[in-house]
């Protein structure tokens, strides 16, 4: 018998032009399967170790709003030792780690403004208190230069304290500066008003309102808001005289209502956190400082 009557049809695999080879048998299949999941991890192990050290050069370029009192980005990423103090003393939570998405700045304390903001609750900066190395501090030792526009003019107000014999920040630098970056979205400048809760109902964000209580932040979505024209981030803002509404004159002369940023702002965020449009009118621009 030929080897060709030995082999049945529905089990023979054509190699060449008229030969056939015989079925693999189970444990040939699952070596197979093996090899191919194999090279598939060796694979993604390579790209994943190759991604891994491409991270921390693709977003260090990113910068993060630091915690009040923060060295300037290279000091402040050579000193923190990841200690996550300041974390643990913020009343509002508005201090964050960073992951591994955030590359060089990986376990170092950040704040992203939108969802969390600086209010200056604990009154007397509690993370720079809590920091044990000199990231976060009230002032820079003397070798240690100024970045153009940080300084603050003179130390800033906190309106929740304008009634006591202190009332300002032991602040001598900002942290960033706010920006109306999207002035066409503002309802201000469009003339408009707001009413309801600043970001929503389902917005967990926190802030310290005086007319509710001197010490106890609460939900923003339990402080609706009613105004005829919107001014919420003034209204928000904690340092005196950071931030106000005035009347600018667009490029076709005409006037209309703005908000209009001032020196003492120290980019603490709020006025971005409870900006009411999305995305917000006003941000926080990290680590750059004050230009007239």
């Amino acid at each position: 018998m030929s080897d060709a009557e030995e082999t049945s049809p529905g089990s023979a695999e054509k190699v060449g032009a008229g030969r056939t080879a015989p079925p693999q048998s189970k444990e040939r299949k699952q070596q197979a399967r093996r090899r191919v999941l194999r090279t598939i991890l060796l694979t993604g192990g390579v790209l994943g170790a190759a991604l891994s050290g491409y991270l921390p050069i693709a977003y260090a370029q990113k910068t993060r709003l630091r915690p009040p009192g923060a060295l300037d980005e290279q000091d402040f990423l050579s000193s923190c030792i990841k200690c996550g103090q300041c974390v643990q003393v913020c009343p509002v939570q508005a201090i964050k780690l960073a992951d591994l998405a955030d590359g060089y700045g990986q376990g170092v304390p950040y704040i992203e403004a939108r969802e969390q903001a600086c209010d200056f609750s604990c009154d007397a900066v509690q993370c720079i208190l809590a920091c044990p190395t000199g990231s976060l501090t009230y002032r820079k030792p003397a070798f240690m230069p100024v970045r153009p526009g940080a300084k603050l003019a003179s130390k800033p107000i906190l309106l929740a304290k304008e009634s006591d014999a202190e009332p300002t920040l032991n602040l001598a630098e900002r942290i960033g500066v706010a920006r109306l970056t999207r002035p066409e979205s503002c309802l201000a400048i469009q003339g408009k008003g707001f009413k309801g809760p600043a970001r929503g109902a389902e917005f967990k964000g926190e802030l310290r309102y005086m007319s509710v209580d001197r010490w106890k932040p609460i939900p923003i979505s339990e402080h609706p808001y009613d105004t005829a024209l919107c001014d919420l981030c003034v209204q928000a803002c904690p340092v005196k005289g950071a931030i106000s509404i005035e009347a600018v004159f667009a490029p076709d002369g005409s006037s209309r209502k703005s908000p209009v940023v001032h020196e003492p702002c120290v980019g603490c965020g709020v006025c971005e956190m409870v900006c009411p449009t999305e995305p917000a009118s006003i941000e926080i621009m990290p680590g750059e400082g004050w230009r007239a």
